[in-house]
């Protein structure tokens, strides 16, 4: 068979050796192709000022490859990007229509790329201008914001200034943690807006200056914010009603709350005995419509004072009965008092080699107190003990005892294993004297 060849094939044929490069594409090619239609590389590069010596990639697709590496591989270190970018040239310079080296990606470049991100200033342009153009795009309708932070752990050494810092946690109070406040659209889970503070600051401050930066991006009002207790602050709650938003979060139990929810919980009781009270269904699923809630509502005002202003509008209040939430609280309060009632039992093992025992009524007091408080079943159990005294004599000197031998008296006291019993009744506990017994 004769074929006749162009130059260029020929040319292919001519070499003494075919190179072949086999680049690993993975989902590269669709992350960058996502965030350029998100406007991320243009965005970057309007907010991010260029320097007149800068190599020639800019940081709008420096960001665009580092987040792809980030997203694809799981990681955030700068050293392993130059490493990365040796095995994808070639994928990443056909993306990018132009050179894409490791040079472009070294230590010190992104270092300088996350001093830009960090500034305040700088990163909350991006942010508004990002919201505005994901939104576009995805042509969504903003209703609902979900505010709300977490923690990070990190095994570090604690500097003075560092973000890195002890505070309350819910994973490990024996390690540091950064803070991280965030507003996502809800249902989506799409990120609006984002902090990052040291780990010691409380949330309550946090919720104002985040809702600041959402109302900016998105300049609607009539948003519905929901977030956890620690959103229900008065003063962050004012704020959004002066912004003309709405609210929605759980009060705490504390203040004015813990001493009226009582009355609000009668009445729900009282309604629902008379068939007054509103329920909620909603669709799993399967799509069949579940029994979710019942409650009933009731209006409020309240008024917020602040140096010369004075704010106040109508709230409304919701008590609601979940029977999930119920199944939860239930079966949360048996496992601990469950375990409360091991731990006090073992209080006062039965006698032996290396048990030991508690003889003295305050520090049995005590040590009860403390497994109750510390399980919050306090006042939830009854528990009820004995305090036994035995009596030997011994005789003084060798030999057999006589009757006009000295005779010493011993005595050894013990707190017998408390006999538990689960009650409504706060904790009861009484000691008789030395020939005591069970009450």
């Amino acid at each position: 068979m004769i074929a006749n060849l162009t130059s260029e094939e020929q040319g292919v044929f001519d070499k003494d050796k075919l190179q072949i490069i086999t680049e690993r594409v993975d989902d590269i090619p669709l992350l960058i192709a996502q965030m350029i239609r998100m406007g991320l590389r243009e965005i970057i590069d309007r907010h991010i000022p260029q320097h007149g010596n800068q190599r020639q990639l800019s940081w709008g697709w420096t960001t665009v490859i580092w987040m792809a590496h980030i997203i694809t591989e799981g990681d955030h270190r700068k050293v392993s990007m130059s490493e990365y970018v040796q095995e994808m040239q070639h994928t990443l310079s056909f993306l990018a229509d132009q050179p894409v080296v490791p040079l472009d990606f070294s230590d010190d470049r992104l270092a300088h790329l996350l001093r830009h991100l960090s500034n305040n200033t700088c990163w909350s342009k991006i942010e508004a201008d990002l919201n505005q153009q994901t939104i576009e795009v995805y042509n969504l309708e903003p209703e609902t914001i979900r505010c709300d932070a977490t923690t990070v752990s990190a095994d570090q050494e604690i500097t003075e200034d560092g973000l890195v810092q002890f505070g309350h946690s819910k994973d490990n109070a024996k390690l540091p943690q950064i803070k991280l406040m965030s507003a996502a659209l809800d249902p989506l889970g799409m990120p609006l807006a984002s902090d990052v503070v040291s780990g010691e600051k409380a949330d309550d401050g946090l919720y104002i200056p985040l809702i600041a930066r959402v109302n900016e991006s998105l300049e609607k009002s009539g948003l519905l914010f929901s977030g956890d207790c620690k959103m229900s602050a008065l003063e962050t709650r004012a704020y959004l009603v002066s912004s003309r938003q709405h609210y929605l979060c759980p009060l705490p139990l504390t203040g004015k709350t813990s001493h009226e929810i009582t009355d609000w919980i009668n009445t729900g009781i009282a309604k629902d005995q008379e068939d007054d009270l509103v329920s909620v269904f909603r669709e799993n699923y399967k799509g069949e419509l579940i029994f979710a809630a019942k409650g009933y509502e009731f209006n409020r005002t309240q008024v917020f004072e602040k140096d010369v202003e004075k704010m106040e509008w109508d709230e409304r209040v919701l008590v609601v009965h979940s029977p999930a939430h119920a199944r939860q609280q239930t079966a949360g309060l048996e496992a601990r008092l469950v375990k409360a009632q091991e731990k006090i039992e073992a209080l006062t093992p039965p006698r032996g080699r290396g048990r030991r025992q508690i003889s003295d009524e305050a520090e049995l007091l005590a040590a009860v107190t403390k497994i109750t408080e510390a399980q919050r079943v306090d006042g939830l159990l009854n528990i009820q003990y004995e305090k036994q005294i035995e009596q030997k004599t011994k005789y003084v000197g060798r030999g057999r005892g006589q009757p006009i031998e000295k005779k010493s008296l011993s005595k050894q006291s013990v707190i017998k294993s408390p006999l538990l019993k689960r009650t409504k009744r706060p904790l009861q506990s009484k000691a008789l004297g030395l020939a005591g017994k069970h009450l």
